[in-house]
This record gives C-alpha cells, structure tokens and sequence, in this order.
C-alpha cells in the first residue's frame, strides 16, 4: 500500500516520514482476516468468489478468540476484519472486543449495505478505528458491478451514519474500464460525506477478478487516475485537511508518484526518492498476511491459491516467523529475483516487482507483471530517462 498523504505531508514538513521495517525483512505483519466468505452481494471482482450461502468448515467463535491471541503473541498489531461480509458474522462484535482489549488497531472492510439504523449504535461502540465502505463508481455503475440494485444508496447512507457517529470512514474503490472517468466524482463525495480516507486499488487478478481482467483499467487511464489522486491528496495537505489517500495492488504508483513530484516540487525529489527506497514496494508475504475463513494463512488476500498453513493447527507466529515456507521466503527477498520487465527495471528497489499475482495469472510466478502501467523507456529498458525527472536524481549520476 503506497500513504501517499503520508508521503506528501512528510516533504510539507508537517509530519516525519512514515515509519517503515527494513524492505523484506521478517516482521509481525498487518492481518486482513476473512472471518467469512458468505456475503449478500456478489461483485465482478472478489477475491474470495463469496456468495450468499453458508461455506463448510470455518472457524467457529472458540477458534477465532485463540487466533485473536496468537496474532497477538507474534506481535501482529493491525487487524482489519474482512470477508464475504463481515457484519453477516453473529460473533462479530464479541470478536472485534476481544481484539480490542487486546490493542490492537482494528478496521472493519464491509460494502456497507447492511450498516442500518438498527445496528450502528452497536458499531459505534465496537470503537473501530475506521470503517473501510467500498464505492466502485457513482450510482448505476456500482449497482451494475456489485450486481445489486439499490446497492449504491445502501451504501452511501451507511457512510452518512457512520459520519453522523463520528467514526472515522475510508471510502474504497477498484479502478476499472467502467469506472475511470467517475473517479473525479467519486472523490467529491469525499468532502460532501465528510470522509476522512480514500483507497484506490488496481484489480487484481484472483477470484472473480481474474475472470474480470477485460475489465482492468488500461495503462494511461490508471497513470491518469493517479495524477488526479495526487493533486487532490496535495490540494489537501496545503489547505491543512486531515485527509487520507492510499493506492494498492499496483506498487509502481511508487514511481508515478515520484514523477509528478518531480514535475510540481522537484526541490524535493530527492527527499521522496530515499523514503519510497526505505519503504521498498509490494510487502505480500512480509509486512501484509491474510488469514481465510477457514484458517488457511495466505501472503495476503489475492494469494488463496497457496497457504502458507492453518491456524487450527499451528500458531500464526510458528507459521510466519518461525517457520516460514518457501514461498514466504522467496517474497521476501528483496529486491525479488523477478524476470522480463519487471527484472530489468531500474526501478525494481523501490517497486519490488509489485503484486505478483497478475504475472502467476499470467502464467509465470516471477515473470513480468501484465499490469505495471510504467513504459519501457520510464524503466529503463532502453536506457531513456524518463520525462520531468531531474538528471541529477537518475542512478547513473549518483
């Protein structure tokens, strides 16, 4: 995940830099943990192919408070509680207390339709530190890919109700060929519902989502996407608003980012190149872990088609820290030993030859990845430096 607010107040000088571990080191991840897969609404581009039905062998209420202590005992401190639906979950709130209690940061992902009156008194006082909503464009688009009528204005009031609580909200949305040219709306309702944060992910290809990959954003509309969430993300930093913009499953939003700091405050380029080589792009398998519904353990939620083990059996710490499998071991080796593209890019230290899961569906593991929206010439393949950048900040002149 690239904080590029983050990123942009540190070079404003109103915050430090964000903290970050050692790229590719072995460290207490951030959990996304699909508590179930049942979901009541069946969208284009879920990972997890949930459906509204009961899905055999998941973890019962017993078996979820052990795992709750022993993320905790490996030193996992942010917990974001996913599914399916996780408000589908009866044991939700007993489960999002007990994490609680324990201290973690703890985030609800939810497609919101199911925030009502008669339980957001109930989600208040479950003190979430944000309630991540997903938005996949404006009305009939988002009714359209969440395949739900009326799935749009479910939404968009549980935002307004969690707004009227005072719970902190982050307003999610896939990129796609459908929804590009509505990304400037989207951000409007932004300010309109009083948002504090907005998530752009890239589609990724796993779950529904391979079988929607006609729909990923072409390459110019997702460099365009990112240059209005730039703009927007540093209007806010200069007007002091307390706003939030991050982008996911695409890591060379990195580079893009260090472009148009490059054209609009090149005094500070060289600041932000050293911060984005500290954070050191894709974390699947490192910083980011994913626990299903079932307890298999995963890199992170795009990677079901490999487990890592099951938290029935053998604690999280043994399985990620103590004991990790091959493939952990190899996401975390950094830079990866990637190929095509993605090896000769000069750039790899920063990106880490991003997701991973678009090149397996591709059919190589660590081949290219069919979904980098950077040029050859912008890599280097053809040793042209890219457009804006100053020659003083290109590696050949350190």
């Amino acid at each position: 995940m690239l904080r590029i607010s983050h990123y942009l107040r540190a070079l404003a000088g109103q915050c430090a830099a964000p903290r970050v571990a050692s790229p590719g080191s072995s460290r207490p991840p951030v959990v996304i943990w699909n508590l179930l897969r049942r979901c009541n609404l069946t969208c284009k581009h879920c990972y997890a192919t949930s459906a509204d039905s009961v899905f055999r062998d998941e973890l019962d209420t017993t078996a979820a408070l052990q795992v709750i202590d022993d993320l905790h005992d490996a030193g996992v401190r942010v917990l974001i509680l996913s599914g399916g639906e996780p408000l589908l979950r009866e044991d939700l709130f007993q489960l999002s207390a007990y994490a609680r209690d324990k201290g973690f940061f703890l985030a609800l992902s939810t497609n919101g339709t199911l925030i009502n009156a008669s339980n957001i008194e109930q989600i208040a006082a479950a003190n979430f530190d944000y309630v991540g909503i997903s938005i996949d464009g404006l009305e009939a688009t988002h009714d359209e890919f969440r395949q739900l009528k009326g799935s749009f204005a479910s939404s968009m009031a549980a935002i307004r109700l969690c707004r009227e609580r005072g719970i902190r909200v982050g307003l999610r949305t896939t990129l796609t060929q459908q929804n590009h040219t509505q990304l400037p709306r989207l951000l409007d309702l932004m300010t309109e519902y009083d948002v504090q944060k907005f998530y752009l992910s890239h589609l990724n290809y796993s779950g529904r989502g391979k079988r929607s990959r006609k729909l990923d954003a072409l390459q110019q509309m997702s460099r365009e996407a990112m240059t209005l969430i730039f703009e927007r993300a540093w209007r806010d930093v200069e007007q002091g608003r307390e706003s939030d913009f991050v982008s996911g499953n695409n890591d060379a939003d990195a580079i893009v980012l260090l472009q148009w700091v490059a054209r609009r405050l090149p005094q500070h380029y060289t600041a932000l190149e050293q911060m984005l080589r500290a954070w050191g792009g894709n974390a699947s398998g490192s910083g980011i872990a994913n626990i299903d519904n079932t307890g298999e353990v995963h890199p992170d939620t795009y990677w079901w088609q490999h487990s890592v083990g099951n938290v029935r059996q053998t604690p999280f710490k043994t399985l990620w820290l103590e004991r990790p499998d091959a493939l952990l071991l190899k996401l975390r080796e950094h830079p990866r030993a990637v190929s095509g593209r993605c090896g000769q890019c000069r750039w790899l230290a920063i990106c880490n030859g991003n997701t991973r899961t678009r090149a397996w569906a591709d059919g190589d593991l660590w081949g290219q990845d069919p979904g980098c929206h950077l040029s050859d010439e912008e890599i280097g393949v053809h040793a042209i430096p890219s457009v804006g950048i100053p020659s003083t900040a290109l590696p050949c002149a350190r």
